[in-house]
């Protein structure tokens, strides 16, 4: 156990705190509203005081003080890491969205238990399936290793490019997109091709009437491809690792300032 007690260890487990409570701001299952308030402050403490050693080890020798511009940028760096993690649940959040709207599933929407609020069905079976994986990879483990190792790459206390950082954070935002995207494709390729041959055949033979039958039977290959489609989800999950530490780098080097305490 660190010495509380030793000078600057005050200033210096205050600013440890401020990591990880960036870290715990928005990182998936940290930041759901299902834990208690309570327990999230327990947990801030004790991983500060757990990580003060670490972060005293790579602090300047002349001690930390609490300044706006170390009180920023201690709570940037456990931002984005949390952020890193959440970006591929947002995807894949915003994937079950965008299924619902094209499936035909809009107004079926349910109360969401980690977020609050009310979310479409397949945005929160997205969530949900996605925050198991993680859980299932050890992602929430991973992030806190991460937490850790940021302390010998920028020192606690040290000097941050903080714009360059928000700019490098920003770019990784752009990734949820892209994850969205990819999560569902096969669905909304299957829906756009039973459109095309529904429009073809009502043209071919009208009296069908096909648009009667075109409702239930796109909801239908929907949910039946998006099923099919799972396994597809849990296989790219494989490569998250990867991909967060890719973001982690970016982020973290963007960050860095040479030779800045």
């Amino acid at each position: 156990m660190p010495d509380l007690f030793a000078p600057g260890a005050a200033s210096a487990l205050v600013l440890v705190a401020l990591r990880v409570g960036g870290l715990l701001l928005v990182a998936p299952l940290w930041s759901a509203r299902t834990v208690p308030m309570r327990l999230r402050t327990a947990v801030l403490v004790l991983f500060a005081v757990l990580l003060l050693p670490t972060a005293l080890a790579s602090a300047p020798a002349t001690g930390v003080a609490i300044t706006p511009a170390t009180f920023l940028g201690e709570t940037l760096i456990g931002f984005a890491i949390g952020f890193a993690g959440a970006i591929v649940i947002a995807g894949a959040e915003a994937a079950g969205d965008v299924l619902s709207i094209s499936i035909g599933l809009s107004g079926a929407a349910i109360m969401n238990p980690t977020d609050g609020g009310q979310t479409l069905v397949l945005g929160q079976f997205m969530q949900l399936f996605a925050l198991t994986l993680l859980l299932t990879a050890g992602g929430h483990l991973l992030m806190l290793e991460a937490l850790a190792d940021t302390f010998r790459i920028l020192p606690l206390g040290g000097t941050l490019a903080m714009a360059d950082g928000a700019r490098a954070l920003a770019e990784t935002g752009t990734a949820i997109f892209g994850a969205a995207i990819r999560f569902a494709a096969p669905v909304l390729g299957a829906i756009m091709l039973a459109n095309v041959s529904l429009g073809v055949l009502s043209r071919a033979a009208p009296q069908l009437n096909i648009f009667s039958v075109a409702f239930p039977l796109q909801i239908g290959i929907g949910l039946l491809v998006f099923a099919l489609s799972l396994s597809a989800v849990a296989a790219a999950f494989e490569q998250w690792p990867a991909q967060f530490a890719g973001s982690l780098e970016r982020t973290m080097g963007a960050l860095a300032v040479p030779g800045g305490r």
